[in-house]
């Protein structure tokens, strides 16, 4: 009762109970580590089209960042 008169007789239940939901944590290193795969993936993938592209006297795409 003390907590409710100190609360000035509010009744709304978020006044005592969170309803929040806790966010799921994120290793950040992991989700780097994936990216960086990720991304030697990408170029690998992209030289060997290239590659290809090249034996068909076409531009290659950019790699990377580029």
């Amino acid at each position: 009762m003390d907590e409710i008169e100190s609360n000035g007789y509010n009744l709304n239940i978020s006044r005592y109970i969170s309803t929040a939901k806790a966010e799921e944590e994120i290793d950040l290193t992991a989700l780097h580590a994936d990216l960086l795969n990720l991304e030697e993936r990408i170029v690998n993938a992209t030289n060997k089209h290239n590659e290809f592209l090249k034996e068909l006297g076409l531009l290659p795409l950019p790699i990377g960042n580029q």
